[in-house]
């Protein structure tokens, strides 16, 4: 595993208090910081700490379950349900040790929300907290929309969680807790390090949960991050952490920078955090049928599906590419180490 390399640097922290009347200064400030850091915390943004809690209460519940009822919900290729140890990285080649369970709106969940009997409220409980979670990020669209000279609705119109075409997911996160008196075993990775091919994400984390890894866009020089210079993002109570996607880089004719992110796998009991690590993204994903190009029209013009289609194929390129040095690696006489869980 390559030496990580670390900074004290701090992500821009962006308030938005009083919306309506400092909308100028907000959107100066989120340019800025979509231009150089990719990265940004939000406060006073109107989700309350109690809210936020609410909705772990409500994680920790499903992820409480027994396996045998949560694989009632499995992944389906419509971007939904439960997953375990199922999520393999182009960049480790192994798959992440968590669990998850996503959430859409309207049609895309049909059957795959558990009933009331199993997990009573959750459903109601987790459909408010996601219109919470895109309220904020409509205040993020119209700020994008700004800067980039489109109309104020522009970005808000093509996430419309209100159509059948919608496609934002809140993703419900577990990382399971590792054992600090034993080494942590060779090829476990809690998330390897990747970038996200939403429009922006939304990141809750829990005060003393850590593990949040960046390496800003415009600094990361080699492939997924490996060898660069990292930051830790320490979760603080109310803050939503947030990212900027694929999409939204492509939308700005890469203007904006998509940043390569990780949760870093627990190795030293003195600093690092091993017990059960809970997470909530909220990614803000194009309706399938809007139109995607930027004002420079630096690419083609594709609709939300084509855009989406297109992005996963490139992760499942660039996996095939990495099992493949894999084995390469071991046909030159190289360590084991890594192989069994990629080919798994």
């Amino acid at each position: 595993m390559t030496d990580t390399k670390y900074s004290n640097r701090s992500i821009p922290r962006i308030s938005l208090r009083d919306f309506n009347s400092r909308i100028g200064v907000i959107t100066a400030e989120l340019i800025a910081a979509a231009e150089t850091d990719g990265f940004f915390a939000l406060v006073d943004h109107g989700i309350s700490e109690a809210e936020i809690e609410t909705q772990f209460a409500a994680a920790e519940r499903f992820f409480a379950l027994p396996d045998a009822v949560k694989a009632q919900v499995p992944f389906t290729h419509r971007n939904t349900g439960w997953e375990k140890g199922a999520q393999v990285r182009p960049s480790t080649g192994c798959a992440d040790q968590k669990e998850s369970y996503q959430m859409q709106y309207g049609a895309a969940m049909d059957g795959v929300w558990l009933g009331e009997a199993d997990l009573p409220g959750f459903r109601a409980q987790s459909l408010a907290f996601m219109r919470r979670a895109q309220h904020v990020s409509e205040k993020l669209m119209v700020c994008f929309a700004r800067g980039l000279g489109f109309d104020d609705d522009y970005f808000v119109r093509a996430h419309d969680t209100s159509r059948p075409s919608a496609q934002t997911v809140l993703r419900l996160l577990h990382y399971f807790e590792l054992d600090s008196s034993i080494p942590t075993p060779e090829g476990y990775y809690r998330a390897g390090a990747h970038a996200d091919w939403d429009f922006v994400t939304l990141l809750f984390q829990r005060p003393g949960q850590s593990g949040l890894e960046i390496c800003p866009g415009r600094e990361a020089f080699t492939e997924f991050g490996l060898g660069d210079t990292w930051t830790r993002v320490e979760p603080a109570a109310g803050e939503i952490v947030c990212n900027i996607g694929d999409l939204l880089m492509s939308w700005s004719d890469d203007r904006f920078k998509s940043t390569f992110h990780r949760v870093k796998t627990p190795t030293d009991p003195a600093t690092d955090y091993y017990g059960p690590r809970y997470s909530m993204a909220y990614f803000n994903q194009p309706n399938t049928d809007c139109e995607i190009q930027g004002p420079l029209k630096k690419y083609p013009k594709v609709t939300g599906s084509e855009f989406t289609k297109a992005a996963m194929k490139r992760n499942y390129d660039a996996l095939q590419a990495t099992k493949k040095a894999m084995i390469d690696h071991v046909g030159n006489g190289h360590s084991k180490g890594g192989l069994v869980a990629a080919a798994s």
